[in-house]
């Protein structure tokens, strides 16, 4: 396995989106995940008939199907999935075809236990769930790519498949592997980045606790180190590159397998982008689908709809503003949380046109029909067990009214149009903030860049969620919220961005380490201190696992820090002290800096040394702004979310309103409303009622 990892930042594959069926004209796509094989053939025909009432355009099927399509070794079955993409595709409904190797058959397994991962203990996991194979398992390999030449051949020339569906879900399960195979791969992996021992000796400080090693042959996997004990943070960190690559290979290995045979089918698998979830470098793999799509589920309460647009808008960020595909997404309740609790009522719309609002052109769920069987049985779908006279039916149906009428306006093919601020989200990063060894265990960095998404929109400003490796540079304003890893790279366009007139927001937990985890020395942010203005010299974290320790700390400016604090030991000559911490002053932090401003070049930049959450984020963005001389207010009503999407040729515009409260907000419509979900129209004035959105095109 070849790593591609640092040479491929500015490398993607053409954009290539899956094309209508035959005689019909482009829609957004609308449908989900369909699993006939767990149906008699007699229920297929309903299906299809409530698929067309329902505006369903395109399902993706044969994901789960490896056992049903080859049921023996190399004895195929393709005549039940041949009938019913006949039936599909002759009602006007699209098929993306999985390759179906998601999971293994028990007669695979059996005959070949060796392609069963193992845990970090060592031991085995077995057949019984999914996704119970090796990535870098070559037997595992060898069928999964027979299996992708004979799903190629038989539906090469299928005028009813439009897209292929690679795997499913890489690393959902076998993210990481302890096994003999991902060793010698992690040797291998290790060799191709860094060329020597030695090199792979430096980046792991080796020379902590007589680590070092002679020659690769010595190189292993992270296994269990006993409990309590600290494993080596720079192996640490490359093994969760190596476990990224070692998935993108085999999923590289599946995509090129049958577009040899394919050359002209588009080419996808689906991602778990959100703002919770690192498993892969998401951004890394962007690069090599012919078109970006992503799985999201919801998070439950009052951050849902902002959770959803910030993942949404990360997404857009990997697809760097091309059209992307919601390949799944939930009707109402998932099955896999310890309370499935159910969307609200007008949820299941909203969410969806949120996912649009933010660059999708396609909006699938998982799954068409409820299970009556199996694990996945209480999720919900998008005919569920109560069937078609149910409220989750008829608003299926709603939406797919709306995604037509949007099609009809011309949304399609519209981009998300750019934000005046960029908050910078970094899978790296959160990967070396996860060690257990660090200041404190309640600080990621995958916790502060959605807290940065919310509280810009409590102050009127939609940002946009953007990878480190992409554009940041070019918006008026770059958030970096604890970006731990400052690559040499990255500190280069932070200084060049800065020097030549951006502004920019820095955050504490930014820029401790370079790539390899080595600390930047002299004081944090290490690399990039002197265009902030400020030089921390240790950190004050904050909790109550100990009586009489100070759980927050309060901010002249009326804001409190929680978990931690920056000791800011002092600050440039041409910087200004926005806010300081308040507190006794036997404690060495009453008066310190806590927000500083600062002149670079002809920029500016503010330094926020300290987590205070959304709500003091938000009640300090109005004069971080100020000190930044940013005008970059895009909503006179920050109870509404507001975003754009916009066609570059004629100059049209849809603007999406979705009501962020539980109250009704009216407000006066400047333009076309041409969708409207728990809306109420009085002449020019909308109001929009909790888990509301009104489109409007001008």
């Amino acid at each position: 396995m070849t790593n591609e990892r640092n040479n491929s930042i500015t490398q993607h594959r053409a954009f290539h989106w899956p094309q209508p069926l035959e005689g019909q004209q482009a829609r957004i796509w609308y449908g989900g995940d369909y699993n006939p094989d767990q149906w008699p053939e007699e229920v297929w025909d309903e299906d299809v008939r409530l698929m067309t009432k329902a505006g369903v355009n395109l399902v993706s099927v044969g994901i789960f199907s490896w056992a049903r399509i080859e049921p023996r070794e190399d004895l195929y079955d393709f005549d039940w999935l041949d009938r019913i993409i006949d039936k599909l595709g002759k009602a006007g409904i699209a098929v993306d075809l999985a390759s179906a190797t998601a999971s293994p058959p028990m007669w695979l397994t059996q005959a070949h236990p060796e392609v069963l991962w193992k845990d970090y203990r060592g031991d085995v996991c077995q057949p019984g769930a999914r996704q119970h194979w090796r990535p870098t398992s070559p037997v595992f390999r060898e069928y999964a790519l027979k299996l992708c030449r004979a799903m190629a051949e038989h539906y090469k020339d299928n005028p009813y498949v439009v897209a292929w569906h690679v795997s499913n879900e890489y690393g959902c399960h076998n993210r990481f592997d302890y096994s003999e195979d991902a060793e010698r791969a992690f040797q291998k992996w290790c060799e191709n980045r860094y060329g020597t021992i030695d090199a792979v000796n430096d980046a792991w400080g080796t020379a902590f606790w007589a680590q070092h090693m002679n020659d690769f042959s010595e190189i292993v996997p992270p296994r269990f180190i006993g409990d309590g004990n600290f494993m080596n943070p720079g192996k640490l960190l490359d093994f969760k590159r190596f476990s990224s690559d070692a998935l993108k290979a085999f999923y590289i290995a599946e995509r090129d397998t049958l577009a040899e045979i394919t050359p002209g089918m588009p080419l996808t698998t689906n991602f778990m982008v959100s703002s919770g979830n690192t498993t892969v470098d998401y951004d890394d793999w962007g690069r090599e689908v012919d078109f970006v799509s992503n799985d999201h589920y919801f998070i439950p309460g009052e951050a849902h709809l902002d959770e959803l647009a910030f993942s949404a808008s990360l997404v857009d960020g990997i697809a760097r503003k091309q059209p992307w595909f919601l390949m799944e997404h939930s009707t109402s309740a998932v099955n896999w949380r310890p309370i499935n609790y159910r969307k609200e009522p007008g949820q299941l719309v909203r969410d969806s046109l949120a996912h649009v609002a933010m660059g999708a052109d396609a909006v699938c769920y998982f799954q068409w029909r409820q299970s009556k069987a199996g694990a996945e049985k209480y999720h919900s779908a998008m005919l569920p067990h109560a069937g078609e006279n149910s409220q989750i039916f008829r608003d299926v149906c709603e939406l797919g009214a709306d995604l037509n009428t949007l099609a009809d306006n011309g949304l399609l093919g519209t981009k998300l149009a750019k934000s005046k601020v960029a908050v910078v989200f970094d899978y790296e990063s959160e990967w070396a903030s996860e060690h257990t060894a660090t200041p404190t265990q309640k600080v990621h960095h995958v916790d502060e860049p959605l807290q940065w998404f919310r509280a810009l929109a409590d102050n009127g400003v939609t940002a946009d969620v953007v990878p480190v490796s992409s554009n940041w540079d070019e918006y008026e304003v770059a958030v970096l919220p604890s970006v731990y890893i400052l690559s040499e790279e990255t500190t280069r366009r932070v200084r060049d961005y800065v020097a030549n007139g951006g502004r920019l927001i820095v955050t504490y937990y930014t820029g401790l380490s370079d790539e390899k985890d080595h600390v930047w020395l002299g004081g944090y942010p290490g690399s990039i201190r002197d265009v902030v203005g400020v030089r921390v010299e240790e950190f004050a974290p904050l909790g109550d696992d100990w009586p009489g320790t100070p759980d927050h700390l309060e901010l002249s400016n009326g804001t409190v820090a929680h978990d931690i604090v920056d000791v800011i030991g002092s600050i440039g000559k041409d910087a200004e002290v926005l806010a300081s911490f308040k507190d006794d002053p036997w404690t060495g932090m009453n008066g310190r800096p806590a927000i500083v401003s600062n002149a670079y070049g002809e920029g500016r930049s503010v330094y926020v040394g300290a987590r205070l959450g959304r709500d003091g984020i938000a009640k300090s963005l109005p004069a971080i702004l100020k000190a930044l001389g940013a005008d970059v207010e895009d909503s006179a009503d920050p109870d509404l979310l507001r975003v754009e999407r916009v066609d570059e040729e004629t100059g049209a515009r849809f603007t999406f309103l979705f009501n962020r409260t539980h109250e009704p907000i009216s407000l006066l419509v400047d333009g076309e409303p041409i969708v409207m979900s728990l809306v109420e129209r009085d002449g020019a004035t909308a109001t929009i009622n909790p888990n509301g959105v009104l489109i409007i095109k001008r």
